[in-house]
C-alpha cells in the first residue's frame, strides 16, 4: 500500500469514529406524537426533553404538579439507562414485578394542563421492548430511585393515573405505550421501564487517534523498506 493510500485510510478511520463518538441523546426515548382529545384541539404536541430541562417548567427541572405552565403537551424524558435491578421491581402494567438481574431503562412521561382540565389521546415510542409501567402514587413513589438526577419530583396525591386515565403497552407495538387520559391540577405521570437496548461500544477520539497514528507511522516504514 502507497503512503498517500495510508494517510488517507488513517483520516478516514479517525473522521468516521470521530463522528460516531459525536453527541447523541443517551435514551432510549425515538418519539411520540399527541393525536387526539382536547389537548390536540388546543394544539398539544409531543415534547422530548432533555435533562436539565432547566425553566421548562416552575419551578425550574420540577415535574408532578402541574409544573408546565398549563402546557397542554405530553412530555418524556430519560432517568436512569442500563440499571441492572438488585431487587425486584413492582409496576402496575405489563411484567410485574420485573425480577433482580434484568437490565433497564426508566422514563418518565407527565401530562400537566391546567386546572380546566383536558384529555389527551397520543403515544410514546421507544428503543426497545416496553416490560412495565409504574401508574400509581404508591408505586411512583417506591421507584424514586429510578429518577434523573437533578430532577425533582413533586409526588403529590393523585400525581400518578385515577380510575378512567389509560396508559397501556400497545398491542401490536411492544416499543410503543398509548397514552389516554384526562387530567386538571396536578396531571397525570407514569414511569416507563423498558428493556436495556444492546449497543455496539463506539471507541474513544483517543483511541482512534493512535489507530491512525500507527497507520501513518506504518507507511513510513514501508516507504523506507521499498525506497531506500
Amino acid at each position: 500500500m502507497k503512503k498517500w493510500e495510508l494517510k488517507a485510510l488513517a483520516i478516514s478511520v479517525l473522521t468516521a469514529g470521530l463522528i460516531a463518538a459525536g453527541p447523541a441523546r443517551a435514551d432510549n426515548i425515538t418519539g411520540g406524537a399527541v393525536t387526539g382529545g382536547s389537548a390536540f384541539t388546543a394544539g398539544g404536541t409531543f415534547d422530548h426533553l432533555t435533562v436539565p430541562f432547566g425553566t421548562v417548567t416552575s419551578p425550574a427541572n420540577t415535574v408532578g404538579n402541574d409544573n408546565f405552565e398549563d402546557s397542554p403537551n405530553l412530555f418524556a424524558f430519560a432517568e436512569v439507562q442500563n440499571r441492572t435491578l438488585t431487587s425486584n421491581l413492582a409496576t402496575d402494567v405489563g411484567q410485574n414485578p420485573i425480577p433482580a438481574g434484568t437490565t433497564i431503562n426508566s422514563d418518565f412521561v407527565t401530562f400537566e394542563p391546567d386546572g380546566s382540565g383536558f384529555d389527551l389521546i397520543g403515544h410514546v415510542d421507544f428503543s426497545s421492548k416496553v416490560l412495565g409501567i409504574i401508574t400509581l402514587d404508591a408505586s411512583l413513589i417506591a421507584s424514586e430511585f429510578l429518577g434523573a438526577s437533578g430532577i425533582t419530583y413533586m409526588y403529590v396525591p393523585d400525581v400518578g393515573l385515577e380510575p378512567g386515565d389509560v396508559v397501556s403497552i400497545d398491542g401490536s407495538n411492544p416499543n410503543q405505550i398509548d397514552w389516554n387520559t384526562s387530567a386538571s391540577v396536578p396531571g397525570d405521570s407514569v414511569r416507563v421501564i423498558t428493556a436495556a437496548a444492546v449497543t455496539t461500544p463506539v471507541p474513544e477520539p483517543s483511541s482512534l487517534l493512535l489507530i491512525a497514528t500507527g497507520l501513518l507511522g506504518l507507511g513510513g516504514t514501508l516507504k523506507r523498506k521499498f525506497f531506500a
